[in-house]
């Protein structure tokens, strides 16, 4: 009993010791393992993100990746960001002169390393540091801190780190963006533009050769110093490659023979204000450190074409005093810009970017305008406006001629660019309505309220800048093309319209016979000359270009030359006919978007829907949701005698002999002024007996100015002295005379060209006009006091 009880209490014992041990083991593996995972993680986390915390130069690259220009970093380097893709000549060089088992080794070679302990121990200081390019790359992230063993043994360590989580392509790349090349200049992209004028994808052996050794020396690369050296480390570098058979013979007499780089070379500057303009902006969202490398869809070959052409044509204006220009290409299908020439090479504020720059518009929104009545059915494409003097309060639009044609067809009023009838369209459709319109076009530099802009608004009266106005029209193309993603305010079939108006603008120079030649090309296009003559703009529109040019000073200095029809109309023909020289697919025009238009009858002389009373009737496109206009108002039914010389009124009852006739009559001021440009209009025949007359008042009689229930002011001299307001008027028969009264005091009579001096005072007036017929005005307006 006592002999079990005592083997069962040494087996307690052992089993107790058991556990223990047990627990002791196991306690050590938790350490071991929570070392292990604390090391692992140092391990996984060792390393910063990103590598290399630094800035970089904002670059521009076209479409094809090509440079078009750069900035220095903000720490007055020239760093460009780095790529995955690095040339393989230099590749090849790097590793042969730097790391020949980079591809073969972890990060670290053992071999390079044994090498460099012996040479440091022997020289009892550190000679050679055994460092591979991966090694290399630690020590340049880490600002190359102080050589020590510890450091060299980070180093060594973070390598490791680094090849578990690149690739060697990587870390090459890695490498060469951030490796200095002499001077002020990093990485490999940066330094084969300024030390050879190239792309790094563009260098020669001997190039790479010479970029490969200077990391290590950078110093070698200062003209004037060292010459010799970089020369025979470039050589040596290059018989190296060539006994590996890298390349050939010649290739390598070649390349021996080839110089050494000079000064550093200037970095192109093929789009400068583009590049501020994308270096402003990231600036702004603080985006600018974590991207500076800006992919554009510049073309570069258009960009520097329609730069040489604007410098040319700046040469010439200078002449006038005229120093500035700019330009933006729109690719019309997709939007996308293909050239911005923010100024030309003057010494004339060249850094300021016009294409930004809010200027007058001039009548570049007259097209918008167009197609919005068009879509609101407040016109058709040829429904008559008038084109007659014109003062609403105290704004008096004038035409570019200084003419008046009485009233005009719609598209042709646009095509002629005719200030007054746009001014009258704008008062129909309404200011406000149209400002805010624009806005939802897209035009971001409409900031007041419509009614602050007033009728002028369509005029010049409000800023735009060159790039989003040629955006507006690029969309109007798009729209009008019926292109895919259209989301217009504006109708496909109201932008073709507007643009098929647009084409029958009359062409400067050479370009004005342009229909006669055999597969001309069809160009909408707009001009427009600001106020004082300080803007002058010309847009043109076509299925695959859109090109917009402005000429004028960046300083706002007007110039009586400065007028688009001699200046940048030129231009903007000059650019279509390179853009034509450069091929591509050339569509002769857009195609016609029949489901979006619809024809209506319309009347042959008055362009609005025919009535009863209209002699002829042609078909019109419009709009296909564009409501129903308002029937011709101009052509009337009028009873005349058998010779057809005068109207006569039918008495019932009285056999006269008489003959019915549909007749196109203008009202009486549109009447004067349209028979002087119209020589085979027919004006009403006077009625047989004066007994007949039975339209009195509006009916023969007009006054232009001033308008019902005005407001205006008594104009002042040029010595501040009290001047005149003149009245105007006219008669449906010029031979007729008129008496003119203002509140019942006699002005005087007019006959032919009824203009009349007065000088009313300040308050309530009514001005008075009769005819020896008999016929009357009555006009109430009121005078402002003006001091």
């Amino acid at each position: 009993m006592m002999s079990r009880l005592g083997r069962y209490c040494r087996a307690l014992g052992k089993a107790s010791a058991t556990a223990a041990e047990t627990a002791k083991r196991h306690k050590k593996r938790l350490v071991f393992g929570a070392l292990a995972a604390i090391l692992l993680l140092a391990f996984a986390f060792s390393l910063p993100s990103p590598l290399f915390d630094v800035p970089y130069s904002p670059v521009l690259y076209d479409r094809e990746g090509n440079l078009l220009g750069a900035q220095v970093a903000s720490d007055g380097q020239w760093r460009f960001p780095g790529t995955e893709k690095i040339n393989e000549k230099f590749a090849l060089a790097l590793i042969e002169t730097e790391d020949r088992r980079f591809r073969k080794h972890p990060g670290v070679d053992p071999l390079a390393v044994a090498r460099a302990a012996y040479q440091n121990i022997r020289g009892k200081k550190i000679i050679s540091g055994g460092s591979t390019i991966t090694m290399q790359t630690i020590r340049l992230a880490r600002k190359a801190r102080k050589r020590t063993f510890f450091e060299k043994f980070l180093e060594a360590f973070l390598a490791v780190r680094l090849e578990t989580g690149r690739s060697k392509n990587k870390i090459l790349a890695l490498y060469a963006a951030n490796a200095p090349f002499g001077a002020n200049v990093v990485g490999l992209e940066a330094a084969a533009w300024r030390w050879f004028g190239r792309s790094s994808a563009d260098l020669s052996w001997a190039e790479a050769a010479v970029l490969a050794v200077l990391p290590n020396s950078p110093s070698l690369i200062h003209p004037g110093r060292n010459r010799e050296i970089l020369k025979n480390k470039r050589d040596l570098l290059l018989n190296k490659l060539f006994k590996k058979g890298y390349f050939d013979d010649e290739t390598l007499a070649l390349s021996v023979a080839e110089p050494l780089p000079g000064e550093p070379l200037p970095l192109p500057r093929i789009a400068p204000h583009l590049l501020d303009r994308f270096v402003l902006s990231a600036a702004k969202t603080s985006s600018l450190k974590k991207s500076s490398a800006f992919v554009t869809t510049i073309d570069k070959n258009i960009q520097l074409r329609v730069t040489d052409i604007l410098n040319r044509a700046s040469d010439r204006f200078a002449l006038n005093g005229i120093f500035n220009g700019a330009c933006v290409i729109v690719n019309t299908q997709t939007g996308e810009i293909a050239a911005y020439v923010g100024n030309t090479d003057t010494p004339h504020a060249p850094d300021v970017d016009i294409v930004s720059s809010r200027r007058s518009s001039g009548s570049l929104l007259k097209p918008f305008l167009y197609a919005a009545m068009l879509d609101s059915g407040d016109i058709l494409p040829s429904s008559l406006v008038s084109d007659i003097p014109t003062r609403i309060g105290s704004f008096s639009p004038e035409n570019m001629s200084r003419n008046y044609l009485g009233v005009v067809p719609a598209d042709e009023a646009l095509a002629r660019s005719l200030n007054v009838p746009a001014a009258r369209s704008l008062r129909v459709f309404g200011v406000d309505r149209f400002a805010r319109f624009l806005r939802s076009l897209g035009l971001t530099t409409l900031f007041r309220p419509g009614d602050e802009y007033g009728l002028p608004l369509v005029l010049g009266g409000a800023e735009v800048t060159l790039f989003e106005i040629t955006k507006l029209y690029a969309a109007l193309g798009k729209t009008a093309g019926s292109y895919p993603a259209n989301a217009s305010l504006i109708s496909s079939g109201a932008a073709w319209l507007t643009l098929e108006a647009l084409v029958n603008a009359a062409r400067p120079g050479e370009e004005a016979i342009w229909r006669e030649y055999a597969g001309a090309r069809h160009i909408a296009w707009k001009t427009g000359t600001s106020y004082g003559f300080r803007d002058a703009w010309a847009i043109g529109v076509t299925p695959e270009w859109t090109v917009g040019v402005w000429i004028g000073n960046a300083s706002g200095e007007g110039r009586p030359e400065l007028r688009s029809a001699v200046t940048s109309a030129p231009v903007l023909f000059e650019i279509f006919s390179t853009l034509d020289s450069l091929g591509g697919n050339r569509r002769v025009w857009f195609n016609k978007p029949v489901v979006e238009l619809r024809e209506v009858e319309t009347c042959a002389y008055s362009g609005f829907p025919a009535s009863i009373h209209c002699a002829g009737i042609k078909f019109t496109d419009i709009p296909k949701n564009a409501p129903a206009a308002k029937p011709c108002r101009f052509c009337q039914t009028v009873i005349l005698n058998d010779t057809l010389t005068h109207r006569i009124v039918l008495e019932p009852g009285v056999f006269t002999s008489a003959v019915e006739r549909k007749w196109f009559v203008l009202p009486p001021a549109e009447e004067w002024y349209f028979r002087r440009w119209n020589l085979d209009y027919k004006p009403l025949p006077p009625y047989l007996n004066s007994k007949d007359l039975s339209n009195r008042g509006e009916g023969v009689l007009a006054l232009f100015n001033p308008e019902p229930d005005s407001q205006v002011y008594v104009p002042r001299e040029l010595d501040n002295s009290e001047g005149k307001i003149v009245f105007s008027a006219a008669h449906r028969n010029e031979t007729e005379i008129i008496y003119w009264h203002l509140d019942d005091i006699f002005l005087g009579f007019t006959q032919t060209f009824h203009e009349m001096e007065a000088r009313p005072q300040p308050g309530p007036r009514t001005l008075t006009l009769v005819d020896s017929s008999g016929n009357m005005i009555v006009r109430r307006f009121v005078v402002l006091d003006s001091k």
